[in-house]
């Protein structure tokens, strides 16, 4: 859950602003949910400004117990307290912070229009054949398809259809093992496919925006839009392209399956490959008759032509003698 203050994605009020609530040490730990030795870590590291000396007593304001929160925020999103740091710097020069956390924001905000569900253990188990397969679910938690809520026995199922996809291939007599196989190389290509989008996108549209770092306010916000604009690009790219190839692999396996040992039928007939070797002499021959992408073609229609020449021979009188 994100703990950024309100109003303008978290950002810190401009330097130098006071707030009106102060605090000891111990109260902007209890208030921000930091421990007292993180405080004065951030301080040593230049991402906490010095609280105001009143005699023997340092005093925390609003502006110190924001700026934990921002921290704490964009901890939680994976940034390092490096990264975090040179945000902090930028906001402090003056050059603003709203824009870049505009843009933070966007990125890490969902990226489908897909809503996360829950399901109990025994709603599980009624949808993949009435008993609870521990090994399953726990391959489920690890791959992420299910998230144990704590105290609960229930889950989390952050992709819905993900899990609808499951439940059809193991009613259809796929084994649960053989579909977690599945998704975890399926996973690794999409990642793939996702990551050669990013570069894709940063070089011909992004670099513009942030050849700064941090990037500008104005030129952070530009980007985030973009981001909103370019969101579903991917997908429904991804999406046409695999309704491309399913159609053309699904056609090419039902032709194989039908025509390779299927019985036979009058009108049809069956094809099955046979490796034979040819003089190479032969091979050449036919290279330079009709060119070597057409070699197996010629050399097929040869054949066929041979066979059904002795057929229609014996099917033909004998001439009288």
């Amino acid at each position: 859950m994100s703990r950024a203050g309100s109003g303008g994605g978290g950002a810190l009020p401009p330097p130098g602003e006071r707030g009106t609530a102060e605090y000891r040490i111990e109260g902007l730990a209890q208030a921000s949910g930091a421990t007292v030795r993180t405080i004065r870590a951030y301080q040593d590291r230049g991402l906490l400004p010095a609280p105001e000396r009143r005699g023997r007593a340092n005093v925390y304001g609003d502006a110190h117990l924001t700026r934990l929160r921002q921290i704490a925020d964009l901890l939680d999103r994976g940034y390092t307290l490096a990264s975090i740091k040179e945000l902090l710097d930028a906001w402090d020069a003056g050059r603003g912070l709203g824009g870049v956390l505009g843009l933070v924001a966007e990125v890490h905000g969902p990226w489908t229009d897909e809503r996360a569900d829950r399901i109990s253990r025994d709603q599980l188990a009624a949808r993949f054949g009435g008993i609870a397969d521990e090994q399953a679910i726990s391959e489920a938690v690890e791959l992420g398809v299910l998230e144990p809520v704590p105290g609960q026995d229930e889950f989390v199922v952050p992709s819905p259809q993900e899990l609808a996809v499951a439940a059809e291939l193991y009613a259809a007599g796929v084994p649960l093992s053989a579909i977690a196989a599945q998704l975890r190389e399926v996973r690794g290509q999409v990642e793939q496919i996702a990551s050669q989008f990013l570069e894709f996108t940063t070089e011909h549209v992004f670099a513009r925006w942030l050849g700064h770092r941090p990037p500008h306010d104005a030129d952070a916000a530009d980007a985030a839009s973009m981001v909103r604009r370019l969101r579903p690009l991917a997908q429904q790219t991804v999406d046409a392209e695999l309704a491309r190839a399913m159609r053309l692999f699904a056609t090419r396996h039902l032709k194989e399956h039908l025509t390779a040992d299927g019985p036979y039928t009058p009108g049809s007939v069956g094809t099955r490959e046979v490796s034979v070797a040819l003089p190479a002499d032969t091979v050449e021959a036919v290279e330079n008759l009709v060119g070597r992408d057409h070699v197996a073609a010629f050399v097929t229609a040869a054949a066929q032509r041979e066979v059904h020449k002795r057929a229609l021979d014996a099917l033909a009188p004998s001439p009288r003698k």
